[in-house]
């Protein structure tokens, strides 16, 4: 069952690749609880098919990359990006995005979290497996505000400018 607004997001684990240690966190794949990530915060959580895919590489996060600052002037603390991809994957994907510091990839490599949400598809017979469907959602302090799913095949409610608007 898929998520709705007014519900709290499932606790899980997402994983992000860090490129420099800080305290709390050391070089390579870091795992962190979603309930601890989103306590006390404003965020975008986008999700979509797969990294390097076409609308993703070349729209979906680029879109949210270039309208952070906007993002960050109407409140928001964080961005996510959550692909069914693995840490290292979501790691050189954020790097070819020139999404450090903007956007959060964060992986959910096994699609247990994406499940959870009831987000997930079955792109099997395109030979990718179980992924996340398209969608993009307001969470406060880890309650979902706004939740915009896309159809099959489309693009036209979880760009960054549709949530910029609704925010």
């Amino acid at each position: 069952m898929t998520i709705r607004v007014g519900e709290r997001l499932p606790d899980g684990t997402l994983t992000e690749m860090i490129e420099e240690e800080t305290p709390g966190c050391v070089v390579g794949p870091n795992s962190f609880k979603v309930s601890e990530l989103a306590k006390g915060k404003r965020l975008i959580v986008f999700g979509l098919p797969g990294a390097f895919t076409p609308t993703c590489s070349g729209k979906h996060v680029p879109g949210y990359v270039a309208r952070y600052n906007d993002f960050r002037a109407k409140g928001i603390d964080e961005i996510w990006c959550v692909s069914v991809n693995d840490a290292f994957v979501m790691g050189a994907w954020g790097k070819d995005q020139k999404a450090d510091g903007k956007v959060r990839m964060l992986a959910d490599g096994s699609a247990l979290w994406t499940k959870a949400v009831g987000l997930d598809q079955d792109l099997t017979a395109r030979g990718m497996g179980i992924r996340s469907q398209r969608y993009a959602m307001l969470v406060e302090n880890g309650v979902v505000k706004l939740l915009n799913v896309e159809a099959p095949s489309m693009f036209d409610v979880s760009d960054a400018d549709t949530l910029l608007r609704a925010v």
